[in-house]
């Protein structure tokens, strides 16, 4: 049977690919990030788990070469800022830091790929076993965006097209066409706390600027699927109600929803609109 590695960062992500290559009749062989992965991945039917720590890199690739894989997935987040934080790099990891220009997320883990790639490792896009699972064009939700919340929209793509040209982020909050938060090493959601923390915080008349917040989160120019790739999810949409935020602006066919009944019944409980729009290159 055909084998295919999973390196696991945090969130349901990495289960979902897991169970879909398993349904596929794949051999799969999981490497999970101590720091990220959660323990529920033990009971997934994995052919073997491995943890490692994020930094352990040439652990990693003897890992697959031994376990005969010669393909695999990146799947579920790490934390950016975990990478230059807490951890010990190996002698590989420590050699392909120095080696960055730049220390973004698409120079290193592209970076990270090309050694896979010269170890016999290939990787492949992280939504190959999930398609169906990428949003669909239109609007998601019961509720339709308001006139405010598409202006909210048209300026939040503007400026997060900027951001993610520099590979900064993936995620801007807006309420009257004012940029309240952007993404940086923090996050989604630590972004969207930021900003209902921000409106929380302003005094005076509420008609001066709107408490209502609108996120928008799009794909880079040219995205690469293999990582990186936008997540939006129930815990997502738990963490915008209580911001404040009416109004989840998506890139269709670039973002994958996940547990999709879910989330929607989620959003639209909360009274949060919900549309996917087609990718802006």
């Amino acid at each position: 049977m055909e084998r295919i590695g999973l390196i696991a960062g945090n969130g349901k992500f990495p289960l979902l690919i897991l169970d879909a290559a398993r349904a596929q009749g794949l051999v799969v062989v999981v490497v999970a990030i101590k720091e990220e992965a959660c323990p529920e991945i033990e009971s997934h039917g994995a052919a073997s788990v491995h943890w490692l720590s994020l930094g352990e890199l040439s652990k990693l690739i003897e890992t697959f070469q031994r376990e005969g894989v010669r393909r695999a997935i990146m799947a579920g987040q790490v934390k950016h800022k975990q990478i230059f934080s807490a951890i010990r790099p190996d002698w590989r990891l420590a050699k392909l830091l120095l080696s960055l220009t730049t220390r973004n997320t698409d120079s290193l883990l592209g970076a990270v790929a090309k050694v896979l790639a010269e170890e016999g490792i290939t990787l492949e896009n992280s939504t190959s076993l999930l398609e169906p699972l990428l949003v669909k064009p239109g609007v998601l939700t019961r509720r339709s965006p308001t006139e405010e919340e598409r202006r909210n929209i048209e300026y939040g793509r503007t400026v997060a097209g900027h951001l993610t040209q520099h590979d900064i982020g993936q995620t801007v909050v807006i309420a009257n066409a004012a940029c309240v938060a952007v993404e940086a090493m923090e996050g989604t959601d630590a972004t969207i706390q930021r900003a209902g923390e921000i409106m929380g915080s302003l005094h005076g008349d509420a008609s001066t600027l709107s408490r209502a917040l609108t996120v928008v989160k799009i794909a880079k120019p040219g995205q690469d699927m293999r990582f990186d790739v936008p997540v939006i999810g129930v815990k997502t949409i738990e963490v915008m109600k209580g911001a404040g935020v009416s109004c989840l602006a998506l890139d269709a066919g670039k973002c994958l929803l996940l547990d999709g009944k879910k989330t929607i019944d989620a959003a639209n409980a909360a009274g949060i609109a919900v549309v996917a729009e087609a990718h802006r290159s």
